[in-house]
């Protein structure tokens, strides 16, 4: 079955309390650089969320964009409990759901698309 209208509401007022946070509040410095939730899916039961983050900007180039991208992940995780109190707060629920955080991969593997889709452009042009 889809969706459910309250999972989906749910989920979009997740997403903007987190965004809210991710500006002024989280002051992590493993957060530097253009970090965004791109999306929150949550179950049926409303117990579980699952968080889709986003790294746009790497700072820091002596690292990895891959170890880069994990320590926002870890950063995140740490910041889960006041995450999960701030929801709490602010969405009068029984039960807070638990946190998930996933890197979302959808802007790399566009990016993807689009150098594939460039090669085979130049490759007609032959």
């Amino acid at each position: 079955m889809g969706k459910g209208y309250r999972q989906g509401r749910l989920g979009e007022e997740i997403k903007k309390i987190i965004s809210t946070m991710l500006l002024k509040e989280l002051k992590d410095p493993r957060l530097d650089g253009m970090v965004s939730v791109t999306a929150v899916d949550v179950t049926g039961d409303g117990s579980l969320a699952k968080v889709y983050i986003t790294v746009m900007d790497i700072i820091e180039e002596k690292k990895p964009e891959e170890t880069q991208k994990q320590e926002v992940l870890e950063a995140m995780k740490s910041a889960k409990g006041l995450i999960r109190k701030e929801i709490g707060r602010q969405v009068r629920l029984r039960h807070t759901p638990d946190l998930i955080f996933k890197l979302d991969g959808s802007l790399d593997y566009g990016r993807h698309i689009d150098d594939l889709l460039d090669e085979v452009v130049k490759h007609d042009e032959k």
